[in-house]
């Protein structure tokens, strides 16, 4: 797992992070998490891309749990067990699957 945090002072925008994913060569979509959103333990056969634009979620991947927040980007390699929940503010990312 890679964890990118934001620590500039101010969070980009989601028309910034768009352009960091195309930048990349992404195609991503929108995923909305409104508060007491879980996603019980799963993997998939991709790695999951996922940028956070606005709100914060809790991610638990193998055990490790930490919040990302407006700017953060993680990478979560295929096959790795991880789980969600949103508890406090509702979550807006972006997030792309990439196959190798």
């Amino acid at each position: 797992m890679i964890i990118n945090r934001w620590l500039a002072p101010l969070t980009p925008s989601e028309e910034q992070i768009k352009s960091l994913f195309e930048k990349d060569g992404l195609e991503y979509f929108e995923e909305n998490f409104p508060v007491g959103t879980k996603i019980l333990e799963h993997r998939h056969p991709f790695d999951e891309i996922r940028m956070i634009v606005r709100g914060k979620i809790l991610y638990n991947v193998s055990g490790n749990k930490f919040i990302l927040r407006a700017g953060d980007k993680i990478i979560v390699p295929s096959n790795t067990l991880h789980s969600t929940e949103v508890s406090e503010v509702d979550c807006f990312s972006l997030c792309s699957y990439h196959i190798h």
